[in-house]
């Protein structure tokens, strides 16, 4: 089972960015979802990494301005969020499935406890 740790959350004003990390044990070549999810409403998608690092966009509201990246020796991967607007505030997990490529936003297996992020002036 991988177990996996996120970081670097925070408050942050509207149009300013945030990155995000998720560091895992036992794993190096696994594919990376990150989802969030905001009070009051369902936990969403919002993208994943593949182990060769291409990213499949689950949620289009964040198309051009999060992306992902990875750092297999480190086993660390990122969510570098820019342009932050209100309606990201939510509580970002990462997940993984246990492949190395990117599938559905329903089948990760294993999850972090996540990281609160907060876009408010």
């Amino acid at each position: 089972q991988v177990q996996l740790v996120e970081s670097g959350g925070g408050l942050v004003q509207p149009g300013g960015s945030l990155r995000l990390s998720c560091t895992a044990s036992g794993f190096t070549y696994y594919a990376i979802g990150w989802f969030r999810q905001a009070p009051g409403k369902e936990r969403e998608g919002v993208l994943c990494i593949s182990s060769s690092k291409s990213v499949t966009y689950y949620a289009d509201s964040v198309k051009g301005r999060f992306t992902a990246s990875r750092d297999n020796a480190k086993n660390t991967v990122y969510l570098q969020m820019n342009s932050l607007k209100p309606e990201d505030t939510a509580v970002y997990y990462c997940a993984t499935e246990g492949l190395s490529l990117c599938g559905t936003e329903y089948e990760y297996s294993d999850w972090g406890l996540g990281t609160q992020v907060t876009v408010s002036s």
